[in-house]
C-alpha cells in the first residue's frame, strides 16, 4: 500500500540496499500535485517541505524535547482532536510522529478525515514502541492487511520487565545498528484517501494518564555542528518548500472554531472570537492559538493539556 506512493529514486535505493538514504528522502515525498493544499499536524521543529500550513499544540513542549517550533509558513496552534479548520479545507494532511501521542485516537483520525481528502501517517511500529517506549507515547500502532491496528497504553511502559531485559543487553545493538540499517521495518507508513481504515483493539482503556518526567526534560544548548546542520536544513527547507505560495495563503479563509465548527469568526489583530459558542482565541506572535487560553495562564494550561491531549 505504501511503496507505490514513493517516488522512483526511493524505490531504487531500497532495491539496492540503501535503506537509510531512502528513509531520509521520504520527507521529500508527497504524492500530490503542485496545486494541492497540504496541512501538516504536529509539525514541530522540522516540518515537511511540501506542507503549506502547519499546526502544532504548543510553541514549546517537552514532547519534542523543547526543539523550537518552526513557523516559516502559515502556522496555527491547536489540537488534532479538535482541528480549527473547515471541512475538507485541505487536499492532503501529513501526521508524522504525532498520532502516538494522542489519548483519543478515534477523534484524532476522525478530524484528519474531516479536514482533508487524503493523507499520510507515520508512527513508530508497535514492536518498537513496546520494547523502546517513550514517556509521552500513549498508543502502540501497527498495520495488518492495510488497516491501522491501534492499542492504547495503560501507562508509558506496557511491559516493564521486557523493557528492562531489552535495555540490559540489546538496546544499543538495535538502536545503533539494526534500526539504522532497516528504518522502514521499525516504523509504520500509512497513506489513505477518503477514509482511514483502522481498528482500536482495546477501546475501554483510558490513555489520558499523566506523563511522568523524563531524561529529556530540559533544553540543551546547541553546539557548532548542530547549529550548522540547522542552517543547512533551513536552506533545504526554503529550497524545496512552496515559499512564495505559502506567503500568500489567506489563513482566515481556512479557520473554523474548534469548539462548535462555526466558520463565521470575528478576526482582529490579536483576537479571534466565535459568536456561536462565545469562545475567544488569542493571536500570539502572529500565530492563532486555537484553544481557550490567555498569555498569563498559558504555561499552566500547557502542563494540564499535555497530560491528555496531543502535543
Amino acid at each position: 500500500m505504501n511503496k507505490k506512493f514513493d517516488f522512483m529514486l526511493m524505490r531504487l535505493l531500497r532495491r539496492l540496499g540503501f535503506e537509510n538514504t531512502a528513509w531520509a528522502l521520504r520527507r521529500l515525498n508527497c504524492p500530490v500535485g503542485k496545486e494541492a493544499l497540504v496541512l501538516e499536524v504536529g509539525s514541530g521543529g522540522n516540518p515537511y517541505f511540501r506542507a503549506n500550513v502547519l499546526l502544532d499544540a504548543y510553541e514549546n513542549t517537552r514532547e519534542r524535547h523543547w526543539v523550537p517550533l518552526i513557523s516559516d509558513r502559515p502556522t496555527v496552534l491547536g489540537f488534532v482532536e479538535n482541528l480549527p479548520f473547515k471541512d475538507k479545507a485541505f487536499d492532503f494532511v501529513i501526521a508524522s510522529h504525532v498520532l502516538e501521542h494522542s489519548a483519543d485516537p478515534r477523534k484524532f483520525l476522525s478530524e484528519l478525515q474531516r479536514v482533508a481528502k487524503a493523507g499520510y501517517i507515520e508512527v513508530p511500529d508497535a514492536f518498537m514502541e513496546r520494547t523502546n517506549p517513550y514517556r509521552d507515547h500513549r498508543l502502540e500502532i501497527t498495520v495488518r492487511n492495510g488497516r491501522l491496528c491501534i492499542r492504547k497504553k495503560k501507562s508509558w511502559q506496557v511491559d516493564a520487565e521486557l523493557v528492562e531485559l531489552y535495555e540490559s543487553r540489546i538496546k544499543k545493538i538495535i538502536t545503533q545498528d539494526t534500526m539504522r540499517k532497516h528504518p522502514f521495518e521499525f516504523h509504520v507508513r500509512y497513506y489513505w484517501q477518503g477514509k482511514i481504515d483502522y481498528e482500536i483493539l482495546n477501546s475501554e482503556i483510558d490513555a489520558s494518564w499523566q506523563a511522568s518526567g523524563s531524561d529529556n526534560s530540559s533544553s540543551v544548548a546547541p553546539n557548532f555542528i548542530s547549529r550548522f546542520r540547522s542552517k543547512i536544513l533551513d536552506f533545504v527547507r526554503l529550497l524545496f518548500s512552496q515559499h512564495r505560495r505559502n506567503k500568500n495563503i489567506d489563513l482566515i479563509k481556512l479557520l473554523s472554531c474548534p469548539g462548535c465548527k462555526n466558520v463565521d469568526l470575528n478576526f482582529s489583530h490579536d483576537n479571534i472570537f466565535c459568536q456561536i459558542c462565545n469562545k475567544n482565541y488569542i493571536v500570539q506572535n502572529g500565530i492563532p492559538v486555537m484553544y481557550p487560553t490567555s498569555k498569563s495562564n498559558s504555561d499552566s494550561n500547557l502542563a494540564i493539556a499535555e497530560s491528555s491531549m496531543t502535543g
